[in-house]
């Protein structure tokens, strides 16, 4: 049985009580209330009619209740819960709204054709570069390294060539301990810097300027040291003596 609101009640028993009083007033054409279940409690008709004849355009038939004077009870509504309530679904929430299921997207580079495209184009270049730069620059190879004789130039190996550079422009402590000892330093601390996990280069600047610093600095020792030093370890132009001390047998 659904729920009667408590001004429904009032004025049902409002109604009641005025019909008991005038008795023998009360005929099928103007009835005011009506009894609809074991408390007592009446329904007034008009209200009873207008719920059958929504429930009627909804498609559900009213269900009549004791079989007397014309008055029936509403049935409860289809899909009610406990105690007559009903429930309505306002929206569905679908599990992708809330739960994340996509993979998220990985830079990724395939082997073929593009590592091997780029790798085989720079190659090439090198290849090129050094043909072209053998046509313009004499660099004869020497006689059979002689491990008695010390060559002029005596020249380190080229990755050593930027080390040797600066001990031409410092004191040995300070080219050989001082400058090193930073270099070294500042790598051992830049990850405690930047502690950014990302990487994509636009989001380690400060790594990337303290890589690409280190890598000229290093790369123009190495260049000055390998193409523009001459007998002596002095600085001459490879165009107008060529190249000495690199080209051993």
């Amino acid at each position: 049985m659904t729920e009667i609101p408590d001004h429904l009640l009032k004025r049902s028993q409002a109604a009641r009580a005025k019909a008991q009083g005038a008795a023998g007033d009360v005929g099928d054409e103007t009835p005011a209330a009506a009894p609809s279940d074991d408390d007592g409690e009446t329904i007034p008709r008009s209200l009873l009619e207008r719920s059958q004849q929504q429930k009627a355009e909804g498609g559900a038939a009213p269900v009549p209740a004791g079989g007397g004077g014309g008055v029936a009870t509403l049935a409860p509504p289809a899909g009610t819960g406990p105690g007559g309530h009903t429930q309505r679904l306002l929206t569905v929430i679908r599990s992708g709204s809330i739960q994340d299921v996509k993979s998220k997207p990985v830079d990724k580079v395939h082997v073929w054709p593009h590592l091997l495209a780029a790798e085989f184009t720079a190659a090439l270049f090198i290849t090129a570069f050094t043909l072209i730069f053998s046509i313009f620059i004499n660099a004869p190879l020497l006689e059979l390294a002689n491990p008695t004789v010390t060559p002029n130039p005596s020249k380190a190996p080229w990755y050593f060539l930027g080390l040797q550079e600066l001990l031409t422009m410092f004191h040995p402590m300070i080219a050989g301990v001082t400058i090193p000892g930073i270099v070294l330093g500042l790598a051992a601390i830049a990850p405690y810097l930047d502690k950014n996990p990302s990487h994509k280069p636009e989001d380690r600047k400060f790594m990337v300027s303290i890589w690409t610093i280190h890598l000229m600095f290093w790369a123009v020792l190495v260049i000055i040291g390998s193409f523009f030093r001459g007998p002596g370890f002095n600085f001459t132009f490879p165009w107008e003596t060529g190249l000495h001390g690199i080209f051993h047998l």
